[in-house]
């Protein structure tokens, strides 16, 4: 979970660093920084907290107490994790620039952050790949998942919520744009675990 929240953060905060040095339009508006926070940051993360214990998990030699919880493994699998969805967020941010002006690329980038963080949550279930341990054996994270989604969906499609949230009109093109683009980190991610994983 703290993996989860850290890389998660870390991609936003990469976004906005970008964006600064470039001297570009910031990606997302304060409300937007604020969904993020109580949807992404919170379902997924408490969906993790209830995973199940993996199998042969009492055979593990104990991690030593001394250690602490950012090791140099940890702060690189935060540092990469969160660049990709960093990187993916900006591609479609960039993609909204170009086509939509500074607004478009905003709830692009917006859309593309928050999506890829839900999507992120199953990533951080377990060192291991979902299809190792199965992506139903935690519905809850399904639930988080589904939730974040809708709540995205209202955001951008309900009237209301979208001048709530300053997001501009998207075509289906664009939709599918961000879906591509908040997939990617995940896939690249479960891709390199399963090689991990055949290679021991």
């Amino acid at each position: 979970a703290i993996q989860f929240l850290l890389s998660g953060n870390m991609a936003g905060i990469l976004c906005v660093l970008y964006t600064s040095l470039l001297a570009l339009p910031l990606p997302f508006a304060p409300v937007h920084l604020l969904f993020i926070n109580l949807i992404t940051d919170s379902l997924p993360a408490i969906a993790i907290g209830m995973e199940p214990p993996e199998e042969g998990l009492l055979k593990e030699p104990p991690r030593n107490p001394k250690e602490g919880i950012l090791t140099m493994s940890f702060i690189r699998d935060i540092l990469v994790q969160g660049g990709l969805i960093a990187a993916a967020t900006m591609w479609a941010y960039t993609t909204g620039l170009h086509e939509g002006g500074p607004g478009r690329a905003c709830t692009m980038a917006f859309s593309t952050l928050t999506l890829a963080r839900l999507f992120h949550g199953f990533n951080c279930r377990s060192s291991h790949s979902i299809f190792k341990i199965g992506l139903m054996s935690n519905l809850y994270s399904i639930m988080a998942f589904e939730a974040g989604v809708v709540l995205l969906a209202a955001v951008l499609f309900v009237p209301g919520l979208q001048t709530l949230f300053s997001v501009a009109d998207l075509s289906v093109r664009q939709l599918l744009t961000i879906v591509i683009f908040a997939v990617v980190p995940t896939l690249v991610i479960q891709a390199f675990k399963t090689v991990r994983e055949s290679m021991r």
